[in-house]
């Protein structure tokens, strides 16, 4: 249950996308504008507004009413399922700080994504039709996203963005180092449009990270450089939105674009590809053909297929990328599993990342040389290749315990702001969101509240359906602490989504028994109330609630707040029925 009823999250349009500095040098630039302390004060707001359940759920909700949403089912159940794997298998970890990942479809047709301060992320439905719905390229680019709300940095490029534009204001009108200037007007988020105002540097962080991503979470290696060479294409010959992308003449040269040069970005996610494979396997381009080999003998040669110019380059990537994989994966040609199959010699298994390479070698009929290439690739292997791939993978290991143990050690006011997230996760009906937050705070060293964990997490299962596990947490929270009305607050919301609405009404008064000024136990009376036809008792529940949040309107429902506060709730009728007369001439034109 929210201490606080109603938080008000607002996201303001207040600047233009304006270019950022790198991010190591962006300290030093900013002293030199005199803005460092704007730098720092936003910073500070954005990194808690990325901790704000109410702020990651006002941005979703944004994005749908001014993007829409996509109304294709295969998109959305494509894109849920995708992130659900990353978010599930991946291997990373949570700062203290941050929030669980979320998501949507919108309407846009742009061929983008972005991630928000508060890990929100938005996915055009012009990116999955752009990429033609490939799982493993749409996986690259939201796992890319998804680094860049693992390293926060979206938050520091909304703040270099907002104290840049401050510096060029005060440059301007020749201020006194910014202390003319009010700092306030900026504190809130930027619009969607600052999303892609990422500095270069951070985009190669976020594929190398999102590269890791994917590949922990059973993609195809070969996605990160498949979407890419995708996106080199749409850009250079598809978009007709010259602000979308800012193509360059000079490959070298970066101008006021968010992402580097594309063929630089594909070129070191195939690297990438060939380096997490113990360097084996590589692709490299022959006029507008791709070929793959192994250990310098060639294996593959993939030419453009059908009406897509980028399909030799995808294939040969999503191939190289397989073999990459198995190499990584098996210590030896054991693991591989070649059998034959019919007249075809058919390896490896069903996994989602072998899927083009063995169809393609089925194909092809290549199964017999490629268990020739990979028998001499073991043979003449040197030790020192096995050994890299243990340290890297042992490196990303430790990266990430690192990470988690930082968290789990962070201050008992990190802990506390975990469990008060789980529970308006709560509130907002997001019994997963919630079960995964008050897992990180029960795992915390600091966390100065158990009880009221266990009864946040009985409250979840609850949401989630789990009724019978819900009450056994509901109950212990009520047993390790039964002064903190919280847990009664809890168990009586748990017995309410049971059904069990008179054990439900018992716990509210011995919560008005330990504090009589609480709103959360007039809202939930109030609610049983009105569930059970008690119209007079749900009133009087609702005039208590109405006076102890200082006549807040929204907590009541206007049938009630008629006959509690007849004026207001006019004036919100009005306002309600003229936004749906807005709202249907808007649909009209």
């Amino acid at each position: 249950m929210k201490k606080f009823l109603i938080v008000l999250v607002t996201v303001a349009t207040l600047l233009n996308p304006v270019k950022v500095f790198a991010a190591d040098g962006w300290a030093i630039a900013a002293e030199a504008l005199g803005v460092l302390a704007a730098y720092q004060s936003t910073l500070r707001e954005m990194l808690a507004l990325g901790n704000n359940v109410d702020a990651q759920m006002a941005v979703r909700r944004q994005d749908m009413e001014k993007n829409g949403v996509d109304k294709n089912k295969r998109d959305v159940e494509l894109v849920d399922s995708v992130m659900t794997r990353l978010v599930n298998n991946g291997q990373y970890e949570l700062k203290a700080n941050s929030l669980p990942f979320v998501w949507s479809v919108n309407d846009d047709e742009k061929f983008n994504a972005a991630c928000y301060p508060m890990n929100y992320i938005s996915i055009n439905r012009g990116l999955v039709r752009n990429l033609n719905g490939d799982e493993n390229q749409i996986a690259a680019v939201l796992a890319h996203e998804m680094t860049h709300g693992l390293e926060q940095h979206s938050a520091k490029s909304y703040a270099q963005a907002v104290a840049q534009q401050l510096g060029a204001m005060i440059v301007g009108l020749h201020a006194d180092n910014g202390r003319n200037i009010d700092w306030n007007k900026f504190s809130a988020m930027v619009d969607y449009s600052i999303a892609k105002n990422i500095n270069v540097p951070a985009e190669y962080e976020a594929d190398e990270g999102g590269f890791y991503l994917m590949t922990s979470a059973g993609f195809n290696p070969g996605g990160g450089a498949a979407s890419m060479n995708r996106l080199g294409y749409y850009v250079r010959y598809e978009t007709r939105d010259f602000l979308e992308f800012d193509a360059h003449d000079k490959p070298d040269e970066q101008t006021f674009s968010d992402h580097p040069d594309t063929d630089k970005r594909e070129a070191k996610l195939s690297q990438m590809m060939s380096e997490y494979g113990g360097g084996h396997v590589i692709v490299r381009k022959v006029d507008r053909a791709y070929k793959v080999l192994i250990d310098g003998r060639e294996i593959f040669y993939s030419m453009n297929t059908g009406d897509d110019p980028t399909s030799a380059a995808i294939n040969a990537y999503y191939f190289a990328g397989g073999l990459s994989k198995a190499f990584h994966d098996y210590d030896s040609i054991d693991g591989w599993n070649f059998r034959r199959v019919g007249n075809t010699t058919d390896f490896l298994n069903d996994e989602l990342a072998y899927r083009e390479l063995r169809a393609l070698s089925n194909l092809y009929n290549l199964g017999e040389k490629v268990q020739t290439l990979v028998e001499l690739a073991y043979k003449y292997e040197s030790p020192r290749t096995r050994e890299r791939i243990f340290e890297a993978d042992e490196k990303r290991k430790i990266f990430w315990a690192k990470v988690r143990d930082e968290a789990d050690a962070a201050k008992a006011k990190a802990a506390t702001q975990l469990r008060i997230n789980a529970d308006i996760y709560n509130d907002h009906g997001q019994g997963e969101l919630a079960l995964k937050q008050i897992e990180r705070a029960l795992r915390a060293k600091n966390q100065d509240d158990v009880a009221e964990c266990l009864g946040i997490r009985g409250r979840a299962k609850a949401i989630c359906g789990d009724y019978d596990g819900a009450l056994v947490d509901a109950n212990a929270a009520v047993d390790k602490d039964p002064k903190n009305l919280y847990n009664f607050l809890n168990r009586a919301d748990v017995r309410h989504m049971r059904g069990e609405l008179e054990l439900a009404l018992e716990d509210i008064e011995r919560a008005v028994a330990l504090d009589e000024k609480n709103p959360i136990a007039y809202k939930l009376r109030a609610e049983i109330f009105d569930e059970t036809k008690q119209t007079d008792k749900a009133l009087e529940s609702y005039k208590r609630l109405y006076e102890l949040t200082k006549k807040n309107p929204r907590v009541v429902p206007l049938n009630y707040l008629e006959k509690i506060d007849p004026k207001t709730a006019e004036k919100i009728r009005k306002k309600k029925n003229k936004k749906e007369t807005t709202d249907e001439e808007d649909r009209a034109a």
